[in-house]
């Protein structure tokens, strides 16, 4: 995925998650932040971001939207909305192991009381794909939630059913961000998603982890990682 108009500045503090105070070109100005996520252990006063320029959109507020942060010399791209983005491009382009050549591609498909990210068909198979975009990184580890998410546990229980009813069930976790070598659940911010997705992989739900490859104006999908279900610590 491609932005436009991409922009550099130094993040000042964030009021509320909408919202955050950047310096642009040594003006301090208030910018939509395209993620609702905590965040705290990237968004430091100080560090650089990357901005999309929105001054086109007349309709907007806020003239940027921010979509990524330098964390040391690592890029970490915060946009909540590309991860779906870039698994369907992806699988379009047969660029996940295990899923190509996919005759079908749907967004938002409901299953029960779930709405699933996508909806495949293959020659012999039908599956949802619920994908989770990660940017939380601790000395080379990813992991996933960053804050509790109580709708994240419901969608995973009923990704089970549709597995037992013959559907493929698949939960993608997009780091987005290249560095991390492995992935690990987040058992101590969110004990109940993590539990009942390692119930989850225990009775036939596919857990894959993906990184990117994130520039100050891209992000697109790149290779599997490590995934570690089990550790606590």
């Amino acid at each position: 995925m491609e932005y436009k108009n991409i922009i550099e500045g130094i993040f000042l503090k964030r009021p509320n998650r909408f919202i955050a105070h950047v310096l642009i070109n040594d003006k301090e100005e208030i910018v939509h932040v395209k993620s609702t996520g905590r965040l705290e252990e990237l968004l430091l006063p100080g560090v650089k971001v990357i901005l999309e320029d929105c001054t086109h959109n007349i309709n907007r507020k806020t003239k940027y939207s921010l979509i990524a942060v330098w964390k040391n010399d690592m890029l970490v791209n915060i946009d909540s909305q590309v991860p779906n983005e870039i698994v369907s491009q992806a699988l379009l382009e047969n660029k996940i192991q295990g899923l190509d050549n996919l005759i079908h591609l749907k967004r938002e498909v409901t299953f029960r009381n779930s709405r699933y990210d996508i909806y495949f068909e293959s020659q012999n198979q039908k599956g949802f794909i619920e994908v989770k975009g990660v940017t939380l990184e601790n000395d080379g580890i990813s992991m996933f939630p960053g804050a509790p998410t109580e709708r994240g546990a419901k969608h995973v229980l009923e990704m089970i059913e549709a597995v037992k009813q013959g559907y493929r069930g698949i939960i993608l976790f997009l780091i987005q961000m290249k560095g991390p070598k492995i992935f690990r659940l987040h058992w101590q911010m969110d004990s109940k998603f993590s539990v009942t997705t390692k119930l989850a992989s225990e009775n036939g739900v596919e857990i894959l982890a993906y990184d990117s490859i994130v520039k100050s104006s891209s992000i697109y999908i790149g290779n599997p990682i490590k995934i570690d279900l089990v550790s606590k610590s």
